[in-house]
Parts: C-alpha cells; sequence; structure tokens
C-alpha cells in the first residue's frame, strides 16, 4: 500500500517531509507530492520553476541505514537511474548530467535534492526530492535548456499514474541495493552518464578544459582525464559541463 501525502501547495516538499519526520517516523517509501511549490529547490540552492499542476514534484524518505557514510551517493544514484527508468519508456536518449540532473540529449527534464539526516556512522534517514517536466508547454525562467516529456512526445501525461511508477521504480531500484550491493547500480549510473563517451569541454573558474569520464568515485565526486592524459577530481559545482 502505497503512503502519498497530496499537497495543493507547499513551499517545498523536502521542507514538507523533514518537518513531518520530526514528528513522527514514516514507513520507508513513504510520499510527499504537491501539485505546486513556491520554493523548490536543486542542488547548492538552485531555484526549480514549475507551472501549477503541471509537473510531477515530490519528496520520497528511505531509511538507508545498511550504508555506509562514505557510499552515501548511491542514494542519488538510486533515485536517479528509477527516473530514467520511468522516462525511458516514453523517450530515447535519456542521461544522468552528474551528479543527478536528468536530461534528454541536451535538454534539462528532472533534477533531484538528496538531504541525508547523518546520526553517528548511519544514515538515519533520506529524503530524496525528485522534480520532473511533465505537463509544462513553457518556460519562462533563464534556465538555458528545460524540456518537458509533453514537449518531447506531444501528448499530455497522467500525473497520478507517472507517480506511481516513479515510486515503484525506487522501490525496485532500493531493492536491488540492499539486496545486490551497489556495484550493479553504480554500473548503471556509470553507463547512463551525460557525455559518457568521447571527450568535452569543462569548466573550472575562467579555465576551460577537454576531458573525458573516466569514473565516479563511491563518494560521488567526477573523475575526469584530460586530453593531455592528466586525471583531475571535482566535488559538486567544483566544474561546469560547457553546454
Amino acid at each position: 500500500m502505497l503512503n502519498i501525502i497530496h499537497l495543493k501547495e507547499t513551499s517545498s516538499t523536502n521542507l514538507y517531509l523533514q518537518d513531518l519526520l520530526k514528528k513522527e517516523k514514516l514507513p520507508e517509501g513513504s510520499v510527499v507530492v504537491a501539485e505546486y511549490q513556491t520554493a523548490g529547490k536543486g542542488q547548492a540552492g538552485n531555484s526549480w520553476e514549475s507551472a501549477q499542476r503541471k509537473n510531477l514534484l515530490c519528496s520520497m524518505v528511505l531509511y538507508p541505514d545498511f550504508v555506509d557514510i562514505e557510499n552515501q551517493f548511491i542514494v542519488s544514484e538510486v533515485a536517479s537511474l528509477a527516473i530514467v527508468d520511468l522516462l525511458s519508456n516514453f523517450t530515447a536518449d535519456v542521461r544522468i548530467k552528474w551528479p543527478n540532473d536528468i536530461y534528454v540529449s541536451e535538454k534539462k527534464i528532472a533534477g533531484m535534492l538528496i538531504e541525508n539526516n547523518i546520526c553517528g556512522n548511519v544514515i538515519e534517514s533520506s529524503i530524496v526530492g525528485m522534480g520532473i517536466n511533465i505537463n509544462q508547454d513553457f518556460f519562462e525562467s533563464n534556465a538555458p535548456n528545460p524540456v518537458s516529456l509533453k514537449q518531447l512526445t506531444g501528448e499530455e501525461h497522467d500525473l497520478n499514474l507517472l507517480l506511481k511508477t516513479l515510486v515503484e521504480n525506487v522501490s525496485k531500484r532500493y531493492v536491488q541495493l540492499m539486496e545486490k550491493g551497489k556495484a550493479a547500480i553504480h554500473l548503471d549510473y556509470f553507463n547512463y552518464l551525460f557525455r559518457r563517451d568521447g571527450y568535452h569541454f569543462y569548466k573550472l573558474g575562467n579555465e576551460n578544459f577537454k576531458a573525458k569520464i573516466k569514473a565516479i568515485k563511491s563518494s560521488g565526486h567526477l573523475v575526469l582525464e584530460t586530453d593531455q592524459g592528466k586525471e583531475r577530481i571535482f566535488a559538486f559545482k567544483e566544474v561546469e559541463f560547457v553546454l
């Protein structure tokens, strides 16, 4: 039985779920979904544009206490793959732009904000916030490359049905992680990476350089190999893709 809490409007589904968890421990896999967010957030405080009742805006709680803290990025990999699994039913060339934006070709269709609550050496809870552009026709912000599933397919999509499928996909990938370990999840994540093949341009401050993706560390760090053969390692937001 899915435990889904539907909201007309909230500042952020992540914040709403955080507040709920302070009052009670919800069943694992519980989901908060909103028709509209007034303060939707992405990684590093980026804003997330979403028209009312047009897109999928939700947060799910997991309790991955079996995951070592140094491997907590695997939760992000699980959620990224669940969205890829969902969107691949409707369109081709769905990719994960490191660390956890979802792209179709060169356009962004989804993003995530994952917030882990650490207690000692254990991940006490993980809130997985997901925003997926579904039925939005136009984007008004200055975001450079948004796209919706409707723009790609020319069709309206049932948000409730997509939410159910997304929750099921997260659960399947999560069970895969619990039962088989992180190796298969990590390999799938790497294979779906945006610009995984060949050399592409990256930006570090005022420096542009050409490199290929060599690996993703279990910590989530991006390992690049430049066209000069030099290995460079980056944390989130330290390096940008040149789009």
